[in-house]
């Protein structure tokens, strides 16, 4: 088993620094990734600027392998795009870890070797089965001690239906809906939505970046929408100034301004229920309540992401019934009951499963809880590498502190008042002005 490689999945920034501190305690990682470029997944959303500085970007395995080749390090104080952090750190990474890193090869399917779900004989004996399927369509296995799958959630994002599955007319309507967030530079996608009725659902970081980047088509003539489900928007807009990532809180204060501007009409306590045609290919939302938003162009569902478990069906896998994360971590990020922002860092011991060898890294980890940071993947694959190495005590030590967001209150709290608007918040944060609505579409509660 020692001799066999540690299969790592996606080359995303987690699948990458797993196979740097793999590599470094002398492991043999072997990462497949879907894509054909390293960060497939955020070439996708290439325009938009993170909020977490170069220095909170870079893990510190890699740094020391890129070092060894020659990098140079970005300015540690400055915001990369996902394109910046693609070109200037990942992709020069996948090329430092050499042929370690497949491209076009798909993980299909992961196993015991002989082994379906069902048989314990000889079970922890056997090796892990790792199923492929290439771009030119063929397949093949192989075996591997170990795998971690840090795959992200990119590829399966929530529906905008208020149930977790579609809305009624929600799949019909996919020419008029997205599920990301638009890139305005690009001349069509911004004569898609300009001087046109956009929707925006969803309360998360993703949907507050939408919002400020479309208010700003305000004066071509645009309405916006922004549709929530939970009773106030208050919590939404982050810690602000509280908040110890400083382009995290600009970035909640910024769509902040743009509501008590006017920029938008909120929309809370709407329960997306169906989407139906209006004609002249504008659709109308209505709510489980009976409320409607009417003559919409374009619909921006940003309502978080959940993780694609079918091809690890025939592992045994100990996943929170909730938050579909390991059973460990889940209550440490359930934004029914976490607060004040900041989740205690954990490694191997919180992301271990049932079948020995395996685990879920990064975003994949976090099941459906939302607000994952990088620095956070970057402490699991340094800790899981350590368990997969022998070194236990490494494992269990905590070297990372992760910043507050500045703000309390779970994020599966609907109909209730926030804690941060009701108590005037626990973190020192001054309570946000709550926003009195009007109209059609009824009263207040948000997307989480």
């Amino acid at each position: 088993m020692d001799e066999l490689p540690v299969v790592v999945i996606g080359a995303g920034p987690i699948g990458l620094a797993a196979a740097a501190h793999l590599r470094e305690r002398g492991l043999a990682p072997l990462v497949f990734e879907r894509g054909d470029v390293a960060g497939a997944a955020i070439s996708e959303w290439n325009h938009v600027r993170l909020f977490s500085r170069w220095s909170e970007l870079v893990d510190p395995a890699a740094r020391r392998l890129l070092e060894q080749k020659g990098w140079n390090s970005p300015d540690a104080d400055t915001y990369p795009t996902g394109q910046q952090w693609r070109w200037l750190y990942l992709e020069p990474l996948a090329k430092a870890l050499g042929d370690v890193v497949q491209f076009g090869t798909e993980v299909i399917g992961v196993a015991r070797r002989g082994r379906d779900l069902v048989v314990d004989d000889g079970r922890n004996s056997e090796p892990l089965s790792i199923h492929l399927r290439r771009t030119d369509g063929t397949e093949a296995r192989v075996f591997a001690q170990g795998v971690v799958d840090a795959s992200g959630t990119w590829g399966t994002p929530n529906p905008l239906g208020g149930e977790g599955l579609p809305a009624l007319g929600e799949n019909a309507a996919g020419d008029v809906i997205t599920y990301r967030v638009p890139d305005l530079d690009d001349e069509a996608v911004r004569a898609r939505f300009a001087g046109k009725h956009t929707v925006i659902a969803g309360s998360g970081h993703s949907a507050l970046t939408a919002m400020v980047a479309l208010a700003a088509l305000e004066a071509e003539g645009t309405r916006i929408t922004w549709v929530v489900r939970r009773g106030s928007v208050g919590s939404a807009f982050g810690g602000g100034e509280s908040d110890e990532l400083p382009a995290r809180g600009a970035l909640g204060l910024r769509a902040k301004k743009a509501v008590d501007d006017g920029l938008l009409t909120v929309v809370a306590g709407f329960r997306t229920a169906s989407v139906e045609s209006a004609g002249d290919g504008q659709v109308s939302l209505i709510s489980d309540g009976g409320h409607r938003v009417e003559n919409v162009d374009n619909v921006v569902a940003l309502t978080g992401f959940r993780p694609d478990l079918s091809w690890l069906s025939e592992i045994r896998l100990g996943l929170d019934p909730v938050l579909q994360a390991p059973t460990q971590l889940a209550p440490l990020i359930d934004p029914n009951v976490h607060s004040c922002g900041t989740v205690y860092p954990h490694g191997a011991k919180e992301l271990r499963h049932p079948e020995p060898g395996v685990y879920l890294a990064g975003m994949k980890s976090y099941g459906r809880a939302p607000t994952f940071l990088a620095m956070t993947g970057y402490e699991q694959v340094r800790s899981i590498a350590a368990e997969f190495a022998g070194d236990h005590e490494a494992a269990a030590r905590v070297e990372l502190i992760l910043p507050e967001t500045g703000v309390c209150g779970g994020a599966g709290v609907f109909d209730e008042p926030d804690t941060a608007e009701s108590e005037g918040g626990c973190c020192a944060t001054p309570a946000p002005q709550l926003i009195s609505l009007s109209g059609r579409a009824g009263s207040a509660n948000s997307c989480g």
